[in-house]
């Protein structure tokens, strides 16, 4: 594949020579390869978890499609790789992976030092607790002594122990890498709570049926988590393409054009819609994409609101901070022009 290697992007990183710009291309290992490959979690209902079927559904799982749809006009042109916390980076870093789309909080060390760029922030989340209801406390300044359970790798770990310590509480944590190892540490009382961020806590609760009711999440936010796309440094076009694919969503929620009514918006004489249908300007050629690439996106996955009622909405979770601007949230789309 026409991918630079990250050791070269990692000297780079630390001054000792090379340009991490030099000779990456991932659109046209994509295209050769004849599909993309998008890393997940692959075991969280809601965001990437295998239906009845083995197909990969759910807000990750469509955030990658999209990508896919871009592309080739054909959302199931792509391969799912699950990642834990620990293999996700360097699945990236590697090549393994085309795009991390897992869940996969955007922090400043995360992009100046491994050689990642975040291309957009699809889910603003934070971190929570969920404690057993056994233990009668209401809010995570009560969890002095307790053994709190976290995942390895993850900005969580950090987190709890800065907010522990702030606090001056007394912690016992508990570091486990897969989820399935934290359904059965909380099964076998190992755990008095575990932390992740808010939505992960309210997903990983349903998917426990009867036995999530033993469990409350907690109301407390003890940080800021924005869920990013992930793609390797010194690819400025397919860094465009993953962050101009997320705002044509944006975009279609913003002027009401959906997977059902999109081709009504074929003879528009809106000049922005025009463009952003293909029917005028080059929005397609500055990407190095068909100029229907955005149709395809939302005939693929639909808008924003759209991938949030099919995937989130399921979970009983709120769609609060992240609804568009002009509805109090924080989603907003630059102009495509």
């Amino acid at each position: 594949m026409a991918i630079a290697p990250f050791s070269a992007q990692a000297q780079t990183q630390s001054g000792q020579g090379g340009s991490a710009s030099d000779k990456v291309d991932t659109l046209g290992a994509i295209k050769a390869r004849g599909y993309f490959i998008c890393g997940v979690a692959g075991d969280r209902p809601g965001f990437s978890f295998p239906d009845g079927k083995g197909v990969m559904q759910g807000l990750d799982a469509d955030i990658c499609r999209s990508v896919a749809a871009a592309i080739f006009g054909d959302p199931e042109k792509i391969r799912f790789t699950s990642l834990t916390s620990l293999t996700r980076f360097p699945a990236l870093q590697s090549g393994e992976v085309d795009m991390l789309a897992r869940f996969t909080t955007w922090t400043l060390t995360r992009e100046a030092s491994l050689g990642l760029d975040v291309a957009s922030v699809y889910f603003y989340d934070g971190q929570g607790f969920m404690a057993k209801k056994s233990l009668g406390v209401k809010s995570a300044l009560e969890l002095d002594g307790a053994t709190v359970c976290v995942t390895q790798g993850s900005t969580s770990e950090a987190n709890m122990v800065d907010f522990f310590r702030a606090h001056n509480l007394a912690l016992k944590p508990i570091v486990i890498e897969k989820i399935e190892q934290v359904r059965d540490a909380l099964a076998n009382n190992r755990c008095d709570a575990y932390t992740n961020d808010s939505t992960l806590l309210g997903s990983l609760k349903l998917s426990m049926g009867p036995a999530g009711d033993e469990y409350i999440l907690l109301p407390d936010v003890i940080s800021k988590e924005p869920l990013g796309t992930f793609v390797r440094k010194g690819d400025q076009r397919f860094f465009d393409i993953v962050r101009w694919t997320y705002i044509a969503m944006l975009t279609a929620e913003e002027n009401g054009i959906t997977k059902t009514n999109i081709d009504t918006f074929r003879k528009t004489r809106d000049p922005q819609n025009q463009r952003f249908m293909g029917e005028t300007g080059d929005l397609g050629a500055a990407l190095g994409l068909d100029a229907q690439w955005a149709v395809n996106v939302i005939k693929a996955v639909g808008n924003t609101a759209e991938l949030w009622d099919r995937t989130i909405a399921g979970l009983g979770i709120q769609r609060g901070v992240n609804r568009l601007a002009k509805d109090g949230g924080l989603q907003y789309a630059p102009p495509m022009r």
